[in-house]
């Protein structure tokens, strides 16, 4: 019998028939696992989906489950809520995602006020939303809002260290609202974490139309990329709140204080914007109200820009004007932290006086160099201590207007008596003219003419200097009584708002100019112009030297312009306010009775006369050197038109 021998091929054939049944039996494992590991997760999915619709969740997403026993993940579309929120808000907001996950991530608002102010301030933005002057009305009587309906925003715009551009009107503060020694402070922080936070606080005291704004931030050098630009951003489009939309808008304007002066920006046709540096206080001024950021510390540079958006002064329009500032925040160490104020309320001088070191007053305009100096100094002081005593505001501007004119009394009375010594030398200003007619003596005739003046001690500018000196009062007055908060919505007689026309007749069309109403006191005023250049004409005739040949004729264009001035005056001032047509209207009446009781009781043109021949018998007084300047040039004027004779002869 033969012996087997080992053969090795048959043992390797066995081991590789193992393996493969080893294989075999792993993988028919690892895919019952695999569709056991499936059947799991489509059953929590299906689950989910069924919790879902019990709470009618809208929202469907894609989301991908990982398992570890899979090789592949399972994409199933489910309805998301929270879970998506938070991918999407890590995937805008970065850091700042957090924010998002608090209670405070919705559209709620917190109250702060007090007896003057009420203020709604938005978890969207930690901005202001609302902001009610408790004490005013618009001049149809509705509640007066400076903010309301996000007509105006404030916002930060800035880079993180990822790359991001958020805005901070984006996102959601949390408020907390504590109370400190009866002010009213309400914290709005927009979250990294529970230590990490961007802050807007706002503190509110008691009767006060200021507000203390602290903006800061604090562990955010990580988060925001400082060597970015980070914008403040503060625009507002202004409300229109009182009756004349023109006049309104007339004063509406933009205004700042920097280190050297106080200017302002205001925009008609088209849009003006303009940078400015060292910036005190900026104000979105309209005409009776404002609304000023302050800062303790002057900000370095900002661009500003006013925007006009009336398109139709005659078409009704929620908003005047467009105003928006833009502020870089520096940062120190990577944060911010700047003590700001805003104050919203009247634009009342005596109010805004009261900020003492801050000059919000000069946000008020009552014109600039002397106009200003006038008003400041003595019609406000007089204004004031008459309101002391008398509560009709139309009386005030009656006696203050007394009061004024009787203090211009002399300067009328300089120059009534200077048009009674003309009066009296105008006969041998005539023979001058009879004696040498034409045009080639008119140089001697004004020489001469200038020469029985001078001996009689009388100037034309003697005249027109008294009259000169009143015009800084008129122009004064002219930007007092529009800008004075005293008189808005304050009646006297039929107007029942001195700050606004008084309409006492509605005109079923419209004038061009003049507009679609007649108002009383405009047209008094033009009356009592009327009769006051009427009865000046005498006087301001005998002023003027007797025509002469190839010279303009003075008295034939003060005869137009007694026609003229009257009407011109009766549609300028048909759309402004009725206490400064008030204050003309009374005016002219008192300037009228003042030049009266001037001709009729005080100047004797006798004594006028007798002064007048007095002085041309006395020795004539040395020429000024500025007088033998003029006759100097005159003669040799005369000279010259004797050469230009002598040469047309040859």
């Amino acid at each position: 019998m033969e012996d087997k021998k080992f053969d090795p091929n048959s043992l390797i054939g066995f081991i590789l028939m193992g393996m493969i049944l080893m294989w075999m039996f792993y993988n028919q494992s690892k895919n019952a696992k695999i569709e056991q590991a499936k059947k799991e997760t489509e059953q929590r999915v299906a689950d989910s989906i069924q919790k879902v619709n019990a709470v009618n969740t809208k929202v469907i997403d894609t989301i991908t489950i990982e398992n570890s026993n899979l090789e592949t993940p399972i994409e199933v579309a489910v309805n998301s809520t929270d879970s998506v929120a938070r991918v999407q808000a890590q995937s805008r907001l970065g850091a700042f995602a957090y924010s998002t996950s608090l209670n405070s991530a919705k559209d709620d608002t917190t109250t702060i006020e007090n007896d003057v102010l009420k203020i709604v301030v938005s978890n969207k933005g930690g901005q202001i939303q609302e902001v009610l002057i408790k004490e005013h009305k618009t001049y149809d009587m509705k509640p007066l809002y400076l903010v309301k309906d996000h007509n105006a925003n404030l916002q930060i715009d800035f880079s993180t260290q990822d790359n991001r551009v958020l805005s901070t009107k984006d996102m959601y503060f949390e408020p907390t609202l504590t109370e400190n020694s009866g002010h009213s402070v309400l914290s709005m922080k927009l979250k990294v974490d529970e230590n990490r936070f961007l802050e807007y606080r706002y503190t509110l005291k008691p009767t006060d139309y200021m507000i203390d704004f602290d903006v800061r931030s604090q562990g955010l050098n990580n988060v925001i990329d400082s060597s970015k630009p980070i914008d403040l951003t503060w625009d507002m489009k202004t409300f229109h709140t009182e009756k004349s939309i023109k006049y309104e808008n007339q004063y509406t304007t933009l205004e700042y204080s920097d280190a050297e002066e106080f200017d302002y920006l205001n925009a008609t046709a088209k849009a003006k914007d303009e940078d400015i540096e060292s910036v005190n206080w900026i104000a979105f001024r309209q005409q009776f109200f404002t609304s000023i950021l302050n800062t303790n510390t002057p900000i370095e540079k900002m661009n500003i820009k006013s925007e006009n958006l009336v398109q139709d002064e005659e078409i009704d329009t929620l908003f005047t004007k467009h105003f928006t500032a833009v502020i870089p925040l520096k940062t120190k160490g990577g944060e911010f932290n700047y003590n700001w104020n805003y104050y919203y309320g009247p634009s009342d001088y005596n109010i805004l006086k009261t900020y003492e070191g801050r000059d919000f007053e000069r946000s008020i305009n009552m014109g600039w160099g002397i106009f200003r100096w006038i008003n400041k100094y003595f019609v406000i002081p007089v204004f004031n201590a008459l309101k002391g005593s008398i509560a009709s505001f139309g009386l005030i501007i009656i006696l203050m207007t007394i009061v004024i004119r009787l203090l211009m009394s002399p300067l009328v009375y300089k120059s009534y008596l200077s048009s009674a010594k003309m009066k009296v030398l105008r006969p041998e200003m005539e023979e001058v003219n009879k004696r040498l007619p034409g045009k080639e003596n008119a140089m001697k005739r004004q020489q001469e003419t200038m020469a029985i003046q001078n001996k009689a001690g009388v100037s034309m500018l003697s005249g027109c200097i008294p009259a000169l000196l009143q015009m800084p009062v008129f122009f004064a007055l002219f930007r007092f009584f529009p800008s004075w908060f005293d008189l808005r919505q304050k009646g006297f007689l039929w107007a029942n708002d001195l700050s606004a026309y008084d309409n006492v007749l509605d005109l079923p069309f419209k004038i061009p100019v003049y507009g679609a109403h007649v108002s009383l006191f405009p047209l008094l005023a033009s009356i009592a112009i009327f009769f006051y250049m009427q009865m000046s004409q005498s006087q301001q005739a005998n002023m003027q030297p007797p025509a002469q040949e190839g010279m303009p004729d003075m008295q034939k264009m003060m005869k137009i312009m007694l026609y003229i001035s009257p009407v011109m005056m009766l549609f300028f001032f048909n759309q402004y306010g009725s206490g400064l047509s008030l204050y003309y209207f009374i005016s002219n009446v008192l300037t009228l009775t003042i030049m009266y009781v001037i001709k009729t009781w005080v100047i004797d043109e006798t004594k006028v006369h007798a002064m007048v021949e007095k002085k041309k018998a006395q020795a004539p007084k040395k020429k000024s050197a500025f007088r033998q300047r003029i006759d100097s040039a005159m003669k040799q004027a005369q000279a010259q038109q004797e050469l230009q004779k002598k040469g047309k002869k040859k």
